[in-house]
């Protein structure tokens, strides 16, 4: 058990934490909820798309480099990828103008209006 892959991982993942947490006062309602949903798709993706092409010959790990736990096929250091795709993409949705963040309001005849954040108590 090397860990060369966990390292890689912890210095690919350390800025998009940080910058997830630089805009975390940014979020939109609902956006914990929303960003744990997203993970949870992108490791299940992740691990069944990986162990589909590891089973069929697409690519290997070298045992000395990954820590040797495994999520199916894949090894737990694969995972970094779509959790840093999360957070980042979630971050950077944050830093966007708020005009970018809508909610929606039902109107009196059934339809949805999208209004910018700010108005959503009004």
């Amino acid at each position: 058990m090397n860990g060369t892959y966990l390292l890689v991982d912890a210095l690919f993942l350390a800025p998009c934490a940080l910058v997830q947490a630089l805009t975390w006062r940014n979020r939109p309602r609902g956006h914990g909820v929303a960003l744990v949903l997203a993970i949870l798709g992108l490791v299940v993706l992740t691990v069944v798309f990986d162990s589909l092409m590891i089973a069929g010959g697409l690519f290997t790990y070298a045992p000395q480099r990954i820590s040797g736990i495994r999520i199916g096929l894949a090894p737990v250091e694969d995972l970094a990828y779509p959790l840093a795709v999360a957070l980042l993409g979630t971050a950077l949705w944050n830093a966007g103008p708020p005009t970018c963040k809508t909610s929606l309001r039902r109107t009196g005849r059934g339809r949805s209006v999208a209004r910018p954040r700010g108005e959503q108590g009004r």
